[in-house]
């Protein structure tokens, strides 16, 4: 017989990976709501050439990293979205959203990507994108990072993630900043990793975040991106950094940090963990104000950010213990009990709508059921029999007090669970 496995870094998320999940979710609506940004939902699979066109052909995603097919009906080169801002961009367009227009928008769900799965890094991941559209200066910039760190605080991880900081400039800043950098890499051409080769004239400020030993202490002695800011750039960076500051929000400028996508200038910034090895930045973004017009649309300045999902887990597995057992359960003795049984069961789910009542299912022994009530965790057992159903009353038998079983209402009941429940 056949066994079917998942395909390989694309897994599945057993029952209490999702309620950590769950957990996540619920905090980052809420906090987006304090915010004020709303949902926007888009398709997971684009056209090939949205990606080329925005994250950048020299790219390590559009090179080697993107799942690409062709359509049967017409040809079309597909691609299952690598990442959201160019999707979100794109589904702004078309709806009319961004025209002398602001919008604060957030997405979630599955990205793709067709590299060598490990630790914190899939072939299938999920992502939290935020997309701020229609402002240009500093003040959106610093919202956006003053609502990462409320994010970290609500989920108690504050203490393990600091935040990393840089200024790409204009792009005609970077690009002029990109041929001295050329200069000096070729002049170094025979301490250059292979990496480092292929990205020289292709991407060469991703050699600047090289993870080599011997490229890192290259790196030091590069020109620095910084030094070749002009004033409105340098200015904009300044007004960041002095915003954070007076919001307590600890930061390091780190003059390598240039992300992996081609449509990023000015702001970009990265939150970091040591807890996850090398795939440790869980959270990153930066202001892309030239890629509204570039796939088409009207100029319009932006920022955003993704976080991933995964790689939060991992670090608030160890932290969490949420609840996974029931409430209530219905234990169901004899055929006439059984047959009202799901009656009862709806009237108390209708009264306690927060309630996690589990239903004996399959029948069984009294002793069996009462072994499953335990293994759910319910605090209390209501049993129905034949006695209870003739009184129009059921059992209730607790769990985890010692306390005489007692035969209520189920008003009764729906009365002692919510005093319970306010204790």
């Amino acid at each position: 017989m056949v066994k079917f496995q998942s395909v390989k870094g694309m897994n599945d998320i057993a029952p209490e990976q999702c309620i950590v999940w769950q957990y996540m979710e619920q905090i980052c609506r809420t906090v987006l709501h304090n915010y004020h940004f709303q949902e926007i939902r888009f398709p997971i699979v684009e056209n090939s050439n949205l990606f080329k066109r925005s994250v950048g052909a020299g790219t390590d995603i559009v090179e080697k990293e993107m799942f690409t097919f062709e359509d049967k009906l017409n040809g079309d080169s597909l691609t299952l979205r690598p990442e959201g801002t160019a999707s979100c961009v794109r589904a702004c367009i078309n709806l009319g959203l961004l025209h002398h227009q602001q919008q604060k928008l957030w997405y979630v769900g599955p990205m793709f990507r067709h590299e060598r799965p490990q630790k914190g890094r899939y072939r299938q991941f999920h992502q939290l994108g935020v997309e701020h559209f229609g402002v240009v200066t500093p003040d959106a910039d610093i919202e956006l990072l003053a609502l990462c760190d409320r994010l970290w605080r609500q989920l108690d991880i504050k203490s393990i993630v600091r935040l990393e900081i840089n200024c790409l400039g204009s792009y005609e800043e970077r690009a002029a900043y990109r041929h001295e950098l050329v200069t000096f890499y070729e002049s170094q051409a025979e301490k250059l990793d292979e990496d480092s080769q292929r990205r020289l004239h292709k991407n060469p400020l991703r050699i600047l975040d090289s993870k080599n030993a011997e490229m890192i202490a290259l790196n030091k002695q590069a020109p620095k991106l910084l030094d070749h800011l002009g004033e409105d750039s340098k200015n904009h960076f300044a007004k960041l950094c002095e915003g954070l500051k007076r919001l307590g929000i600890s930061f390091i400028v780190n003059p390598c940090l240039v992300r992996g996508i081609d449509y990023y200038n000015m702001t970009v910034f990265e939150w970091i963990t040591n807890e996850l090895g090398a795939q440790g930045t869980i959270c990153a973004g930066g202001r892309y104000d030239g890629l509204v017009e570039q796939l088409g649309g009207q100029p319009c300045p932006a920022i955003g950010f993704a976080m991933g999902f995964e790689r939060i887990e991992l670090l608030l597995k160890n932290k969490l213990t949420l609840a996974q057992s029931a409430d209530i359960y219905l234990v169901l003795v004899g055929e006439t009990a059984e047959f009202v049984g799901v009656t009862v069961a709806e009237k108390i789910r209708d009264a306690l709508p927060g309630l996690r009542l589990q239903m004996n299912v399959g029948g069984g022994s009294f002793k069996s059921q009462f072994k499953r009530a335990d293994k759910s965790g319910a605090t209390y057992a209501l049993v129905l029999g034949d006695d209870e159903v003739a009184a129009d009353k059921i059992t209730v038998k607790y769990l985890r007090e010692d306390k005489p079983q007692v035969m209520m209402t189920i008003d009764e009941v729906v009365k002692l669970y919510c005093a319970r429940s306010q204790i």
